[in-house]
């Protein structure tokens, strides 16, 4: 029951934008976060409803927008709402007073202590309309979330050939967890509540003419809006051997399942991962602390295509200091069966002759669209990787009332540098953010995309915080902090626009200039080598995405 709490502050004297941390008087670690937006002051719950990020170090935008510093979750201060991806469930909000010398807030202790409320999402469904989305990861939950707090009543189902309801996939490759109690983003009483069904199928054929989906058990689902959100497939390499029992990849719960066995309990097992990119890289750093870990990749440094090579020797260091291993500039020849079973894999031929000693192979090597299924359509031509095109809705080109969002999307970047490019983006937020814009357009009827700007993080030692996209390249990097301490900012230039910022132990300056980018405001590459302080620069309200 709601009641009336003191804060063990004096009074609201804050400026507007400024945040403040406060404690509850008479509830043991209660606390509130207040923040002043347009004169008025706001009580919130004072962390992030994803991780757990303390609010008061993120951002406060000047169209109300509080933004996490770690991984770019955003929420309506006004009403604690989240905006943008990856938490679900909105922040607390409370009533709050001050009279007397004192400040209060109302509210009833549990929501206090929890420090979030549960998403509204009960539903009966009830008409004609029926959303099928086909794929079960990170686009699909932003959707359903999405779709039911933005007051979609028809029918919703959902086929995966996962058998589970969405997970949080980013901690298969960071932590190798394998327990979906763990991972499960929402229990099967929630989707039971929100009216939506989840069939463990494969799709096989979309007939768009027809509106059906066809799955491999040989049922057809009818959709009025179809949503595909079938993720990526690991790659695998072509070459001899790595058909050989314990090459693994990692995508699934089933696949962190796997090698967690074969390096089993006692651990100190020879790890080869190929591929020096994200999954390579954090699945070592993963494994590093009880085996013995070797990466090979094909760059200079890790990470090079993507972060450049200053920034890569950083993770290379940090990952060094974990004890693995590393050889770069390195191709692949072959795997060897083990000397003691000629069924599994014993060792990792290099092209230069080098025998690299292996009781399990992990394969990082990237992933292609999981868009089998559209092969054979006449409706949809694939672009060459795979993907489907889309424009900036997220709309499948040619189609009407479906959608294609996640590794499998080919649409139009926005953001700086991108011109409206056709960009394909494999990073986990930004298939979730994706999937919270359709959901919305199918919710309300709305014609125009929700504008975000793409986000990842990773765990390489420090966690690593990114945004923006270097879809047109980037010509110059403008490197703060101590790199060598794997603390630092790195700005990636293409001529005098900032297109990408990556950090690590600098928050909130990821998140900041995300922000700012969502503006057009962000400094360019000689104000930033002035001196200028990202930080520093306010973030109006004017979208210009």
């Amino acid at each position: 029951m709601a009641q009336e709490y003191r804060l063990k502050i004096d009074s609201l004297d804050l400026r507007n934008g400024e945040k403040r941390e406060a404690e509850v008087d008479g509830i043991e670690h209660g606390k509130v976060l207040l923040v002043k937006l347009r004169d008025e002051v706001h009580a919130l719950s004072p962390n992030c409803t994803h991780y757990g990020a303390p609010m008061v170090k993120g951002v406060v935008t000047g169209d109300g927008r509080l933004t996490c510093p770690w991984h770019g979750a955003c929420f309506n201060v006004a009403s604690g709402d989240v905006e943008d991806s990856p938490a679900l469930d909105p922040l607390a909000k409370f009533q709050v007073t001050e009279r007397d010398g004192a400040v209060y807030i109302t509210g009833d202790e549990a929501t206090i202590k929890a420090g979030r409320i549960s998403s509204n999402v009960k539903c009966e469904a009830e008409g004609q309309e029926k959303v099928v989305i086909v794929g079960g990861g990170s686009g699909t939950i932003g959707a359903l979330e999405s779709l039911r707090k933005n007051g979609y009543k028809g029918a919703i189902t959902v086929i995966s050939r996962e058998p589970y309801p969405p997970i949080d996939r980013t901690k298969l490759s960071k932590a190798l967890m394998t327990d979906i109690a763990k991972l499960a983003w929402r229990d099967s009483a929630w989707y039971e509540s929100a009216s939506i069904d989840i069939i463990n199928d494969e799709v096989t054929e979309v007939k768009f003419a027809d509106k059906t989906v066809s799955t491999k058990s040989g049922k057809s689902h009818p959709y009025t809006k179809l949503i595909l959100a079938t993720g990526g497939t690991p790659r695998r390499l072509p070459l001899p051997g790595f058909d050989l029992d314990n090459v693994f990849v990692l995508r699934t719960v089933p696949d962190a399942e796997k090698i967690v066995a074969a390096v089993g309990e006692s651990k100190k097992k020879k790890i080869v991962v190929i591929g020096s990119s994200f999954i390579g890289m954090e699945v070592a750093n993963c494994l590093a602390k009880e085996n013995e870990v070797t990466v090979v990749g094909m760059e200079k440094v890790p990470l090079e295509r993507v972060m450049g090579a200053e920034v890569g020797k950083v993770f290379r260091s940090a990952l060094e200091k974990n004890g693995v291993k590393f050889y770069m500039e390195a191709g692949v020849d072959k795997a060897g069966a083990a000397l003691t079973d000629s069924s599994k894999v014993g060792s990792v031929f290099l092209k230069d002759g080098t025998q690299l000693p292996a009781d399990l192979v992990i394969l990082g090597v990237g992933v292609a669209p999981a868009t089998e299924f559209l092969k054979g359509s006449q409706e949809v031509q694939l672009e060459k990787d795979g993907s489907v095109k889309t424009d900036e809705r997220f709309a499948v080109e040619g189609l009407r009332d479906v959608w294609a969002i996640g590794d499998i999307a080919t649409y139009p970047y926005h953001g700086p540098g991108g011109d409206g490019r056709p960009t394909r983006i494999e990073h986990w937020n930004v298939a979730q953010n994706a999937g919270r814009s359709v959901g919305f357009q199918i919710g309300t009827g709305a014609r125009q995309a929700k504008s975000f700007i793409p986000i990842f993080w990773s765990a390489l030692g420090s966690q690593l915080r990114y945004c923006g996209n270097t879809v047109g390249g980037y010509d110059d990097l403008v490197l703060q902090g101590k790199p060598d301490e794997g603390t630092f900012a790195a700005f990636y230039a293409r001529g005098e626009t900032i297109v990408a910022v990556a950090s690590m132990q600098m928050d909130p300056i990821m998140s900041h200039s995300a922000e700012l980018m969502r503006r057009g405001k962000m400094p360019s590459k000689s104000e930033l080598r002035g001196g200028a302080d990202v930080l520093k620069v306010a973030v109006p309200a004017a979208v210009e995405m």
